[in-house]
């Protein structure tokens, strides 16, 4: 789960295109107010601080002087075009809805909302066609109280209404919420329980991860509270807890302690990070990222006081078939391994 707010997920790319020949040297901000339409000096230059321009893949300042040839990318917090909020007909799996709210069970591959490159069949263009009128959060997002990620599978809470909306905001900036996740990370985490504390900011090389910053520098705090599952040879079958919802939050945490998630491709967690040099383990190993092609997370439960009732509901849902295979083929492997 994350907070909302302009990070990854809310970037959209304007430009990927390499300066002419004849460019003479000119800052960055000037050049790009020649290209992008309506945009202001002040957000491109605010684009430069959050890391967002790129120019030869490496991030710059708003004073670069751009020159010939150089390849220059910009993302800002605001879509291209109007026309990336339509509606369409994209089928919702929703676990309960009435006429404050609702709750969907998100699969793996579906974008939350457009942006950075997914511009259709998010599931935000599947609300507003199940849909009139859903409210807009602080973002400019109808109907959004919180996300997950495209490759993370598992349960949102959507507002229908201006009520609703500031009613389960405030649950989730107050921590009032309830969410848990499975996850199957790499190695044997040791301890049964426990708590991972460090702010999580943007990585300040590769802007498109997040990273943990322990002396809390730079970064917003995150505390994830985990329990151990099952342990299954080389992963870990893990339960978390977040008391807060920063962007990849989870993914980022257990990449910190030394136990990236399995097949988190961002995070490292698509290499054999523990076992044998055996070939037929390596084998097994690239079988089960093909079993489950993404991240080992799922988002299982929520928990709610809904804004209307005042009542406290609670939703779960299964772990999806990917997910499930994978887990099986580990505990398979584990087992016979144990009787060797």
């Amino acid at each position: 789960m994350e907070e909302l707010g302009p990070d990854i997920d809310d970037l959209h790319e304007h430009y990927n295109f390499t300066a002419s020949k004849g460019q003479e040297p000119l800052r960055v901000d000037k050049f790009l107010m020649n290209f992008i339409e309506h945009a202001t000096r002040n957000k491109i230059q605010q684009a430069a601080k959050d890391g967002c321009i790129w120019v030869n893949d490496q991030p710059v300042k708003s004073n670069y002087k751009v020159k010939a040839n150089d390849q220059v990318r910009v993302m800002l917090s605001h879509p291209p075009h109007e026309s990336l909020l339509v509606a369409e007909a994209i089928p919702l799996e929703i676990v309960y809805e009435d006429q404050e709210l609702m709750v969907v069970n998100k699969p793996a591959g579906m974008v939350v909302h457009p942006g950075h490159g997914n511009y259709s069949g998010t599931l935000i263009n599947g609300l507003l066609h199940h849909i009139e009128g859903l409210p807009l959060n602080s973002d400019e997002r109808p109907g959004l109280v919180h996300r997950i990620d495209k490759d993370t599978s598992g349960l949102l809470v959507v507002a229908k209404t201006e009520h609703a909306m500031t009613h389960l905001s405030k649950q989730f900036a107050d921590k009032t919420s309830k969410r848990e996740y499975i996850a199957l990370v790499w190695g044997l985490v040791e301890e049964d329980s426990g708590t991972i504390e460090g702010h999580i900011g943007r990585h300040l090389k590769n802007r498109l991860l997040m990273d943990v910053f322990v002396d809390g520098a730079y970064g917003k705090e995150a505390i994830t509270h985990y329990k151990v599952l099952e342990r299954l040879s080389y992963v870990t079958l893990v339960s978390c807890e977040l008391e807060t919802g920063r962007t990849h939050q989870i993914r980022a945490h257990f990449k910190h302690i030394g136990h990236p998630l399995f097949n988190d491709e961002r995070y490292g967690g698509d290499q054999i990070l523990k076992g044998t040099t055996f070939t037929k383990y390596k084998q097994f190993v690239d079988n089960a990222f093909k079993i489950l092609p993404r991240q080992a997370l799922h988002a299982k439960t929520l928990g709610f006081v809904h804004p209307k009732t005042g009542e406290f509901m609670s939703f779960d849902s299964e772990i999806p078939d990917d997910m499930k295979a994978c887990i099986d083929k580990w505990r398979s492997y584990a087992a016979n391994s144990s009787t060797v």
